[in-house]
């Protein structure tokens, strides 16, 4: 049971990480393709998100991530946008979130294979939404050459 809480709250802070990156970074892009793929991944995660709270219990909710680690993702993302806004810059950034929340499913998956199989599948299919993303973000990393 302890494991299953761990789990879903490892996919659900997973995803609140992708929606503080998108929402961080979405004032800096130019690019309409860009933007309307961020609003579509946003809305993904959001999904995804709330599915993860719903599977939750009222007696035991799903921690947020931490007050400093929203703040360093924050101001990351505003430094690194100071100095390049190009679209290839912007999606470079969005990509290595993306491979982060993707090495943390494969991770997940190792870690929980005890865990309730209806969370593991869970997992699986976010790491299939996270490979999704990389796979039509990488596109970007051609533009503004």
């Amino acid at each position: 049971m302890q494991k299953d809480y761990e789990l879903l709250t490892s996919l659900y802070q997973n995803c609140q990480t992708a929606i503080q990156s998108i929402r961080d970074i979405e004032s800096a892009v130019e690019n309409e393709e860009l933007r309307a793929e961020l609003r579509e991944e946003l809305e993904h995660y959001q999904e995804f998100a709330e599915h993860c709270k719903n599977l939750a219990s009222d007696d035991n909710p799903l921690p947020d991530n931490n007050f400093f680690e929203k703040a360093r993702l924050w101001t990351s993302i505003k430094m690194t946008t100071l100095t390049d806004k190009s679209t290839r810059h912007l999606a470079e950034m969005m990509l290595l979130g993306t491979v982060m929340g993707t090495l943390q499913c494969y991770k997940d998956l190792s870690d929980y294979r005890e865990a309730n199989k209806e969370l593991l599948e869970l997992c699986s299919k976010l790491l299939q939404m996270e490979e999704s993303h990389f796979n039509y973000l990488k596109m970007f990393l051609q533009k503004d050459i």
